[in-house]
Protein backbone atom coordinates (compact mmCIF):
# COMPACT_ATOMS: atom_id res chain seq x y z
CA UNK A 1 0.00 0.00 0.00
CA UNK A 2 1.14 3.38 -1.26
CA UNK A 3 0.44 6.05 1.52
CA UNK A 4 0.24 9.21 -0.33
CA UNK A 5 -1.96 12.86 0.07
CA UNK A 6 -3.98 13.59 -2.56
CA UNK A 7 -5.83 16.76 -3.83
CA UNK A 8 -9.54 17.40 -3.13
CA UNK A 9 -11.95 19.58 -3.43
CA UNK A 10 -15.50 19.46 -1.45
CA UNK A 11 -18.31 21.88 -3.01
CA UNK A 12 -18.46 24.88 -1.22
CA UNK A 13 -21.90 27.01 -1.02
CA UNK A 14 -20.94 30.11 -0.02
CA UNK A 15 -17.96 32.14 1.20
CA UNK A 16 -17.31 35.22 2.73
CA UNK A 17 -13.77 37.00 4.51
CA UNK A 18 -14.59 38.58 7.72
CA UNK A 19 -11.35 39.61 8.95
CA UNK A 20 -8.25 40.86 6.37
CA UNK A 21 -4.99 41.91 8.21
CA UNK A 22 -1.59 42.75 6.57
CA UNK A 23 -0.16 38.81 5.61
CA UNK A 24 -3.44 36.97 6.29
CA UNK A 25 -6.88 36.93 6.74
CA UNK A 26 -9.90 34.74 7.71
CA UNK A 27 -12.33 32.90 5.53
CA UNK A 28 -15.86 31.27 6.72
CA UNK A 29 -17.11 28.65 3.92
CA UNK A 30 -19.75 26.75 3.93
CA UNK A 31 -18.73 23.49 2.76
CA UNK A 32 -20.96 20.62 1.48
CA UNK A 33 -19.93 17.62 4.07
CA UNK A 34 -20.61 13.64 2.61
CA UNK A 35 -24.25 13.38 3.64
CA UNK A 36 -25.22 16.35 1.65
CA UNK A 37 -25.38 18.57 5.16
CA UNK A 38 -23.63 21.99 5.03
CA UNK A 39 -20.75 22.71 7.74
CA UNK A 40 -19.21 26.41 8.24
CA UNK A 41 -15.49 26.49 8.53
CA UNK A 42 -13.41 28.94 9.89
CA UNK A 43 -9.83 29.09 8.51
CA UNK A 44 -6.97 31.30 8.06
CA UNK A 45 -5.82 32.35 4.54
CA UNK A 46 -1.57 32.34 4.09
CA UNK A 47 0.14 33.37 1.49
CA UNK A 48 2.59 30.05 2.74
CA UNK A 49 6.69 30.05 4.13
CA UNK A 50 9.61 28.43 3.70
CA UNK A 51 12.30 27.41 5.86
CA UNK A 52 15.93 26.61 5.98
CA UNK A 53 18.08 24.22 8.24
CA UNK A 54 21.31 24.88 7.60
CA UNK A 55 24.03 23.14 8.18
CA UNK A 56 27.96 24.12 8.58
CA UNK A 57 30.75 22.19 7.80
CA UNK A 58 30.81 21.10 11.11
CA UNK A 59 27.56 19.39 11.65
CA UNK A 60 26.13 22.24 13.38
CA UNK A 61 22.50 23.90 12.54
CA UNK A 62 22.06 27.76 12.51
CA UNK A 63 19.38 28.33 14.91
CA UNK A 64 17.83 30.96 16.18
CA UNK A 65 15.86 32.45 19.15
CA UNK A 66 12.70 34.68 18.90
CA UNK A 67 10.16 36.10 20.88
CA UNK A 68 6.12 34.52 19.58
CA UNK A 69 4.36 36.65 21.16
CA UNK A 70 0.62 34.47 20.32
CA UNK A 71 2.51 31.79 22.41
CA UNK A 72 4.20 33.95 24.55
CA UNK A 73 7.28 31.95 24.56
CA UNK A 74 10.87 33.22 23.04
CA UNK A 75 11.34 30.08 20.91
CA UNK A 76 14.54 28.44 19.14
CA UNK A 77 13.60 28.22 15.11
CA UNK A 78 15.31 28.14 11.96
CA UNK A 79 15.45 30.81 9.77
CA UNK A 80 11.95 31.19 8.20
CA UNK A 81 9.98 33.68 6.35
CA UNK A 82 6.52 34.28 4.29
CA UNK A 83 6.55 34.26 0.72
CA UNK A 84 6.67 37.60 -0.60
CA UNK A 85 4.11 37.54 -3.92
CA UNK A 86 2.17 34.73 -4.99
CA UNK A 87 4.15 32.33 -7.55
CA UNK A 88 7.89 33.68 -5.82
CA UNK A 89 10.30 30.55 -6.14
CA UNK A 90 10.69 29.25 -3.03
CA UNK A 91 13.98 28.65 -2.76
CA UNK A 92 14.54 32.79 -3.71
CA UNK A 93 12.71 33.13 -0.92
CA UNK A 94 14.83 30.85 1.44
CA UNK A 95 17.87 31.80 0.47
CA UNK A 96 16.16 35.59 1.52
CA UNK A 97 15.43 34.82 4.65
CA UNK A 98 18.99 33.42 5.47
CA UNK A 99 20.36 36.33 4.46
CA UNK A 100 18.18 38.66 6.34
CA UNK A 101 18.44 36.27 9.60
CA UNK A 102 21.60 34.92 9.60
CA UNK A 103 23.92 37.08 7.12
CA UNK A 104 25.05 33.69 5.24
CA UNK A 105 24.72 31.40 2.21
CA UNK A 106 24.99 28.33 0.90
CA UNK A 107 25.94 27.01 -2.01
CA UNK A 108 24.06 23.51 -1.81
CA UNK A 109 20.39 23.58 -1.59
CA UNK A 110 17.52 20.42 -1.04
CA UNK A 111 14.33 19.79 -0.54
CA UNK A 112 13.91 18.28 2.84
CA UNK A 113 10.00 18.29 3.60
CA UNK A 114 6.36 20.00 2.84
CA UNK A 115 4.29 20.35 5.57
CA UNK A 116 0.78 21.72 5.85
CA UNK A 117 1.57 23.51 9.30
CA UNK A 118 -2.07 23.19 10.99
CA UNK A 119 -5.06 21.81 8.32
CA UNK A 120 -7.26 21.86 10.22
CA UNK A 121 -7.79 25.39 10.61
CA UNK A 122 -4.68 27.74 8.44
CA UNK A 123 -3.90 26.79 4.78
CA UNK A 124 -0.13 27.87 5.86
CA UNK A 125 1.97 25.46 3.63
CA UNK A 126 5.49 25.57 4.37
CA UNK A 127 8.56 23.95 2.02
CA UNK A 128 11.69 23.70 4.52
CA UNK A 129 14.97 23.48 2.57
CA UNK A 130 18.33 21.81 3.61
CA UNK A 131 21.00 24.59 3.11
CA UNK A 132 25.00 23.04 3.25
CA UNK A 133 28.56 24.45 2.37
CA UNK A 134 28.04 27.54 4.57
CA UNK A 135 29.69 30.98 4.10
CA UNK A 136 29.14 34.46 5.46
CA UNK A 137 27.17 36.61 2.76
CA UNK A 138 28.50 39.80 1.16
CA UNK A 139 28.07 43.58 1.88
CA UNK A 140 26.25 45.35 5.07
CA UNK A 141 23.84 43.05 7.13
CA UNK A 142 19.93 43.19 6.92
CA UNK A 143 18.36 45.84 8.90
CA UNK A 144 16.13 44.45 11.45
CA UNK A 145 13.05 45.71 13.12
CA UNK A 146 10.42 44.47 16.02
CA UNK A 147 10.79 40.87 17.68
CA UNK A 148 13.76 40.07 14.94
CA UNK A 149 15.58 43.36 16.49
CA UNK A 150 15.57 40.76 19.47
CA UNK A 151 16.84 37.58 17.79
CA UNK A 152 19.58 35.43 18.97
CA UNK A 153 21.71 33.45 16.83
CA UNK A 154 23.55 30.18 17.20
CA UNK A 155 25.04 27.19 15.87
CA UNK A 156 23.97 23.46 17.76
CA UNK A 157 24.74 20.12 16.90
CA UNK A 158 21.72 18.67 15.09
CA UNK A 159 21.66 15.39 18.08
CA UNK A 160 21.18 18.55 20.78
CA UNK A 161 18.49 19.35 18.58
CA UNK A 162 16.96 15.97 18.61
CA UNK A 163 17.23 15.35 22.16
CA UNK A 164 15.69 18.57 22.84
CA UNK A 165 12.62 17.80 20.17
CA UNK A 166 11.98 14.55 22.21
CA UNK A 167 12.24 16.35 25.82
CA UNK A 168 9.84 18.95 24.54
CA UNK A 169 11.83 21.32 25.02
CA UNK A 170 11.81 22.75 21.54
CA UNK A 171 8.72 23.26 20.01
CA UNK A 172 8.90 25.53 16.64
CA UNK A 173 7.04 23.14 14.01
CA UNK A 174 9.72 23.98 11.09
CA UNK A 175 12.98 23.31 13.46
CA UNK A 176 11.07 19.99 15.12
CA UNK A 177 9.82 18.67 11.56
CA UNK A 178 13.40 19.86 9.92
CA UNK A 179 16.09 18.39 12.27
CA UNK A 180 14.03 14.94 12.59
CA UNK A 181 13.10 14.78 8.76
CA UNK A 182 17.48 15.30 8.48
CA UNK A 183 17.85 12.37 10.89
CA UNK A 184 15.61 10.26 8.59
CA UNK A 185 17.05 11.06 5.53
CA UNK A 186 21.14 10.17 6.59
CA UNK A 187 18.99 7.03 8.00
CA UNK A 188 17.89 6.11 4.95
CA UNK A 189 18.82 6.64 1.40
CA UNK A 190 21.32 9.74 2.62
CA UNK A 191 21.50 13.45 2.16
CA UNK A 192 22.28 13.66 -1.36
CA UNK A 193 19.36 11.84 -2.49
CA UNK A 194 16.48 14.66 -1.38
CA UNK A 195 14.55 16.35 -4.35
CA UNK A 196 16.21 18.93 -5.82
CA UNK A 197 15.86 22.31 -4.45
CA UNK A 198 13.01 23.50 -7.59
CA UNK A 199 11.28 20.14 -7.05
CA UNK A 200 7.73 21.36 -8.28
CA UNK A 201 5.23 22.33 -4.98
CA UNK A 202 1.90 21.67 -5.93
CA UNK A 203 1.08 23.35 -2.87
CA UNK A 204 2.06 26.89 -3.90
CA UNK A 205 3.04 26.58 -7.78
CA UNK A 206 6.05 28.58 -8.77
CA UNK A 207 7.85 28.89 -11.49
CA UNK A 208 11.74 27.95 -11.52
Amino acid sequence: MTIKDTAEEWEVRATETPFTGKKTSVRTDDVVMPDGTVARRDYQVHPGSVAVLALDDQGRALVIRQYRHPVRHKLWEIPAGLLDVPGENPLHAAQRELYEEAHVKAEDWRVLTDVYTTPGGCDEAVRIFLARDLSEAEGQRFEVEDEEADMELSRVPVDELVRGVLAGELHNNCLVVGVLALTAARAGEGLDALRPAEAPWPARPFEA
